[in-house]
C-alpha cells in the first residue's frame, strides 16, 4: 500500500511568487506615490536649528504645502521653506542613494541637507522694512509679532525696499538666525512652499 501522496510543490511556489510579485508592485507603487507627492503636493521637513524658536523646536517635523503659492502669493506671517541662497551643491551620490535619501526625507524620517532654509515672511514686494529700536517697522509702522518669545528684540538693520517677486524673511529667534538681514530678500521662485502643520512630536501637533 502506498503512503500518503506528497503535495506537489508547484502550487506552493506559484503562491509564493504571486505574493512576492504583489509585494514588489505595492512597494514600487508606494515609492512612486511618495516621489510624486513630494515633488508636486507636500513634503515633510525636519527642523535642524533653533532659528524659529519658540514656535518650532529643533527636531520638529513640519509639512510644507507645495501648491499653496500656486493658488495665492506669499502672505506676511507665512512660514516658508526656500532654497538656500547661493544655490545647491551638486549631489555626487549614486542615483539609487539619492532616490532613497529623497524619499526618506520626504516623509520626515531624516534630516534634510542644508539646501533649504525655513523662515517667516515679514515684508512683501514694494514694502519698506527696517529694524529700529528693537522692533521691525514696515512702511514706518511697527509690525505686531505675537509669535516672538517674550522679551525678544530685533537688532537694528538698514531700511530695505523689497523688490518685486521677492519676500523679506526672518527667523523668529532673532538673535540666532541667518535671514534676509544677511542675504537680502528671497526670490519667490526659490520658495519651495508654505509650512502649514507640525506633525512631530505627536504631543505638539498643530497648525502653523
Amino acid at each position: 500500500m502506498s503512503g500518503p501522496s506528497a503535495v506537489a510543490p508547484e502550487g506552493e511556489r506559484s503562491t509564493v511568487l504571486l505574493v512576492v510579485r504583489e509585494l514588489v508592485v505595492l512597494v514600487v507603487t508606494a515609492l512612486v506615490i511618495a516621489v510624486v507627492v513630494k515633488s508636486f503636493v507636500a513634503q515633510a521637513f525636519f527642523i535642524p536649528s533653533g532659528s524659529m524658536l519658540p514656535q518650532l523646536q529643533v527636531d520638529d517635523r513640519v509639512v510644507v504645502s507645495k501648491i499653496a503659492y500656486r493658488l495665492h502669493d506669499p502672505r506676511r506671517g507665512d512660514i516658508v521653506v526656500f532654497d538656500a541662497p547661493g544655490g545647491k551643491a551638486k549631489d555626487e551620490r549614486p542615483l539609487p542613494a539619492r532616490v532613497v535619501r529623497s524619499i526618506v526625507q520626504s516623509i520626515g524620517l531624516a534630516a534634510p541637507s542644508t539646501d533649504e532654509y525655513i523662515k517667516r515672511v515679514v515684508a512683501l514686494p514694494g514694502e519698506r522694512v527696517e529694524g529700529h529700536g528693537g522692533k521691525v517697522l514696515v512702511d514706518g509702522r511697527e509690525l505686531v509679532e505675537p509669535y516672538l518669545a517674550a522679551g525678544m528684540t530685533t537688532s537694528d538693520f538698514t531700511a530695505v525696499v523689497v523688490p518685486p517677486q521677492t519676500v523679506f524673511v526672518m527667523g523668529d529667534n532673532r538673535s540666532n538666525s541667518a535671514d534676509s538681514r544677511i542675504f537680502g530678500p528671497v526670490p519667490q521662485s526659490t520658495v519651495v512652499g508654505r509650512a502649514f502643520a507640525r506633525v512631530w512630536p505627536l504631543t505638539h501637533t498643530s497648525f502653523l
